[in-house]
């Protein structure tokens, strides 16, 4: 799907004709239990995933499937209230639309978040960790069935350098710890079992998740500047007693929400 999709045209147009043109600072996705993110933005606006043409609405809890638009520190932000996995459908390119339409939408930088199983003993739930690279242990590719030779995309520093090093002094000058690592992407949607943490952390695997991956390779395409960070919930399977459950998710993402927006806050500053 290329940036000149009749799709993307389609609901591009409906987004400017209901005050979501731009131009954006940030666009950034709500991963699970992350909603409360919308909460922080000032003067927002809102519009349901089912009011735009061809964007996939989730079944999943803790998303709440709208597009909010609005500022935080001086900056308007675009905001994707909740994600569709590719668990949802059997599609790795499930968020096609949506990252096509920050592209349409003049192409801001984009933050992707998500709530993650960890493997390092130093970042247990509550941590934030931003995201150095990805294994993608899921078998599925967004790109699969591209005609053009725009599929052969180049995945080195795909997670933007000077992006990351912008979270770092955010981090910084918020006062939070900011954890690094590789993220692991599986399929799910059941959690992974000790034996595949295992496996992942042999690896070089830092973090897990069923996310994040076929969208950074989506963003890659479309051209856009990346940047994702992982809400520790859990221990990974196994590791040190983890047993992850989504309810145990939900909770603790919604939980450490207020230090995501103070991050994001003082990175919003720093990007200007």
């Amino acid at each position: 799907m290329s940036a000149d999709d009749p799709r993307l045209a389609e609901a591009a147009a409906v987004l400017r004709a209901r005050g979501f043109g731009g131009p954006f600072a940030l666009a950034v996705v709500a991963g699970t239990g992350l909603g409360p993110l919308a909460e922080a933005l000032a003067a927002p606006r809102h519009l349901a995933y089912a009011e735009i043409p061809h964007c996939p609405v989730s079944g999943v809890t803790g998303h709440a499937g709208r597009l909010v638009a609005g500022r935080l520190a001086g900056r308007e932000v675009l905001l994707f209230q909740g994600r569709t996995h590719p668990y949802e459908r059997g599609e790795a390119g499930a968020m096609r639309i949506p990252l096509g339409l920050v592209a349409a939408l003049g192409a801001p930088p984009l933050l992707l978040t998500n709530a993650a199983g960890s493997l390092l003993a130093e970042a247990g739930p509550g941590s934030l960790a931003l995201i150095t690279d990805h294994l993608n242990l899921a078998g599925m590719n967004p790109l699969i069935g591209e005609p053009a030779d725009g599929r052969f995309v180049p995945m080195v520093d795909a997670y933007d350098p000077a992006l990351r090093a912008g979270l770092r002094r955010a981090a910084a000058v918020a006062g939070l710890r900011l954890h690094e690592g590789v993220y692991a992407w599986f399929a799910g949607p059941s959690f992974e079992t000790p034996a595949e943490i295992r496996m992942a952390g042999r690896l070089g695997a830092d973090l897990v998740g069923m996310s994040t991956v076929p969208e950074v390779i989506l963003a890659r395409f479309f051209s856009l500047r990346v940047a994702a960070l992982s809400l520790v919930t859990n221990y990974a399977a196994g590791f040190t007693g983890g047993a992850p459950s989504h309810a145990e998710t939900k909770r603790v993402a919604a939980a450490a929400a207020g230090d995501v927006v103070r991050l994001l806050t003082a990175w919003l500053e720093d990007l200007s």
